[in-house]
């Protein structure tokens, strides 16, 4: 591919200029690429700020597609191959007057990815990491992934029509790999934790003609993530929240919805002045136990309902630890217990359904309004990134549990009964 600022692609431009070391700052090709060859950190993708000025606007956004595409000078995919997929994004912005009310809050809202293509947020990562594999003419596509990632990735090869390969970890909740199942994806489970999947989803990528959209297309599979920074500020006129709470399994989500503000500041598109904090299950939580300690060190047996953010070895850990730093954010981990908790209350307040995931950021919510580090006066954004649909597990468990188990008996020998 040429190594221009302004990369020629079947006819349609991206202003995508190469990628760069974090550490170092070495430039390399738009390839297959995910590490330094130097230093071995990170790399990443940068732009043609010029051009990119001269073609993003309030105005061009405004009057692009509803969905990520709209931000295309930013994105590193050509925008008409970019169309040709299932176009995630530009999901609502709710506001939680209930919630906000009864946490004692100005403002909070709900930036719901639960109704994306495959009710994840793992959909935007996906749809600019998988036309590039097609780019680079690689055979097929694929992922590490606890279930989101697998569904999504699956659902993007469908719909372009070329194999994929999903690894998972063994013993995941079953309901989290119908969907990569039935979009056609060849599922192999490993033995032992997500960490264990990614080690053997890096040796794929070594030895095969695919593209793992977490592994050797990394660098691009970020650049989806930091549209939700790009909706959010839009959907907020151009003006930034006064923090936003994302959840962390690798790190990544939050280390590129950083990004994104960075971009968007850069391009005077936003003002204001956002803390963004994260959250992690207690029962794997690398990334936030660092900001106490100092020190990222892994987990070696995650033990949490929050099974997408159960990841004990976070590739995007020091990157996410340095967002929150920087933008004067706090790193929390509610147990379970809140966790499953705040699903509730999020449901019962809004009528929204996350996943534990989503529980995680409403747990850790609740907690720092309730210790003072969250002020009354704040306008909050929480990143609730996937359905609760998709891992009914614990909840049906704790509902038979209840007094209200009985009754939800009944209703099923009565449904089995008709049907």
């Amino acid at each position: 591919m040429s190594s221009s600022a302004c990369v020629k692609d079947r006819g349609v431009k991206t202003f995508a200029s190469g990628l760069y070391c974090k550490e170092c700052g070495k430039r390399f090709e738009l390839s297959l690429r995910n590490a330094c060859d130097e230093c071995f950190a990170p790399l990443e993708v940068r732009y043609d700020e010029s051009a990119v000025g001269e073609k993003l606007s309030r105005d061009t956004v405004s009057g692009g597609p509803q969905n990520i595409w709209r931000y295309w000078p930013l994105l590193p995919v050509n925008r008409e191959e970019g169309l040709k997929g299932l176009n995630p994004g530009m999901t609502p912005l709710r506001e939680c007057r209930n919630l906000a009310r009864k946490l004692g809050l100005k403002r909070v809202l709900v930036k719901d990815d639960t109704v994306n293509p495959t009710y994840s947020f793992k959909d935007r990562p996906v749809a600019t990491s998988v036309p590039l594999a097609i780019q680079f003419g690689l055979e097929g596509v694929g992922c590490a992934s606890t279930g989101n990632l697998a569904g999504a990735t699956a659902a993007s090869a469908a719909k372009y029509g070329i194999p994929c390969y999903v690894l998972v970890p063994q013993g995941l909740d079953r309901n989290k790999l119908l969907a990569a199942h039935a979009y056609g994806a060849e599922i192999v489970e490993v033995k032992g934790t997500y960490d264990t999947a990614n080690r053997l989803a890096n040796l794929v990528a070594d030895r095969h003609s695919i593209g793992l959209v977490n592994i050797n297309l990394r660098p691009y599979y970020v650049e989806g993530s930091k549209t939700l920074a790009f909706e959010i500020v839009e959907q907020l006129g151009w003006e930034e929240p006064d923090r936003m709470i994302v959840p962390m399994g690798s790190g990544a989500l939050l280390t590129a919805v950083g990004k994104g503000i960075t971009e968007l500041r850069r391009h005077g598109l936003s003002s204001g002045s956002c803390s963004i904090s994260g959250t992690q299950p207690a029962g794997c939580s690398p990334i936030s136990s660092s900001l106490e300690s100092g020190e990222l060190l892994p987990v070696e047996e995650p033990h949490t309902v929050a099974e997408s953010l159960a990841i004990g070895d976070p590739a995007s850990g020091h990157d996410a630890a340095g967002v929150i730093r920087s933008t004067g954010g706090f790193a929390d981990a509610p147990t379970d217990e809140e966790i499953v908790e705040a699903q509730l209350l999020l449901a019962r307040e809004e009528g929204i359904f996350a996943e534990p995931a989503g529980g995680t950021v409403i747990a850790s919510l609740k907690r720092r309004v309730e210790d003072g580090t969250i002020s009354g006066d704040e306008t909050v954004v929480c990143l609730v990134t996937g359905n609760g649909l998709k891992v009914p597990a614990h909840l049906l468990h704790g509902i038979r549990s209840s007094r209200v188990g009985p009754v939800l008996e009944e209703v099923e020998t009565a449904f089995r009964s008709v049907v």
